[in-house]
């Protein structure tokens, strides 16, 4: 029997697009029908690639052999291009943000369910091996209830100089890495409800759009999340650092340097005090070291072609999406939310329910 070949047409070319485009080589039963894009020059590149490109977006869509198409353009027209392509029959997976707003991402769902075509998001950092990591950690549980995770991205290179420094075209840290760590979070605890969300942005290199954000989420259960991204910290702090009454736990960076440190039960006594030049302490004395264990992370690896594999065995109806466009309302409300309290400099409570 024949394998099924999936193909995908491409809408926006750009560095990311270039990405799918080297992954979908490796996928079985899945080949790249062509793209197309605005600008010259990225169709130019194309070609010199070997890659068809269509005259113009009606004439992708207008191509009966492309089963699905991925919106990979700036994000403020990810949904009059998604919308077009659903109207046209064609499945859509969508780059993030899906969009700018939920009212917008509500218009975008309404339209898949009315035409019956399947519409996913690429957050692909619910593959990233430190996250799985993270997770492993909590349901191992050696460090005890685990009261606060925090979970931050820093650079020191600023916004990057393109269309992501731009508010019009829907710019800005949360939009473009705050959807990943917030994803992750919310995916995490799809469980719990969120109670409680206050954020602070950053803006030292552009006045325009946030280059930087911190946003404490507080859920049903008491746990606390911090995320975080920055873009000018010329020192990055660790990845994640997961606290829990019996233990601490760092994943340093995506290269998933790091430890657990918890401890095994036996009795703090003879503590020696700490001497400061200012005086004595007991209470941020060293624990002894027969009184501690430490061990390296349990460490997750992932395959992020799975996505993909996801896309094509939902099209044939075998399994359920892995990335639902219920679960990326909630972070796009999220979202809104992070920025609606650092505007009024106050905490968004979502009740009575939570989010």
């Amino acid at each position: 029997m024949e394998e099924r070949i999936y193909r995908v047409g491409i809408v926006g070319f750009g560095g990311m697009a270039g990405w799918h485009y080297e992954l979908i080589q490796t996928i079985e039963g899945l080949e790249v029908a062509g793209i197309y894009d605005i600008r010259e020059e990225r169709c130019t590149y194309a070609r010199s690639q070997g890659i068809h490109v269509y005259d113009g977006l009606e004439a992708l869509l207008a191509d009966e052999r492309v089963d699905f198409v991925l919106v990979a353009t700036p994000n403020d027209v990810h949904k009059s291009i998604a919308i077009q392509a659903m109207e046209a029959g064609k499945a859509v997976v969508c780059e993030k943000p899906v969009t700018l707003s939920s009212q917008d991402l509500q218009e975008m769902m309404d339209v898949s369910e009315r035409t019956g075509r399947f519409l996913t998001v690429h957050q692909n950092r619910r593959w990233d091996e430190d996250f799985l990591t993270m997770c492993r950690i909590l349901e191992e549980g050696k460090l005890g209830e685990v009261y606060r995770v925090e979970s931050r991205v820093h650079g020191s290179r600023g916004i990057p100089g393109d269309w992501r420094k731009e508010k019009e075209h829907g710019g800005g840290m949360v939009l473009d890495w705050g959807v990943h760590l917030l994803d992750q979070v919310m995916y995490l605890m799809g469980g719990h409800k969120l109670r409680q969300v206050y954020a602070t942005l950053t803006h030292v290199t552009n006045q325009l759009v946030d280059d930087g954000f911190t946003a404490e989420l507080t859920f049903d259960n008491g746990q606390i999340f911090l995320v975080e991204v920055g873009t000018s910290n010329f020192i990055s702090l660790p990845r994640w650092y997961i606290l829990g009454q019996n233990g601490t736990a760092v994943i340093q960076d995506w290269d998933k340097n790091g430890k657990l440190v918890w401890a095994m039960g036996k009795d703090e006594e003879d503590v020696v005090p700490v001497k400061t030049a200012a005086g004595l302490t007991k209470t941020m004395a060293p624990r002894r070291e027969d009184t501690i264990y430490t061990e390296p992370l349990p460490i997750v690896t992932s395959d992020i072609r799975d996505f993909y594999r996801n896309v094509m065995a939902v099209l044939e109806g075998k399994e359920e999406p892995r990335i639902t466009m219920p679960q990326v309302m909630r972070v796009m409300r999220l979202m809104e939310a992070v920025f609606q309290s650092a505007q009024t400099h106050q905490a968004v409570v979502f009740s009575p329910c939570g989010l």
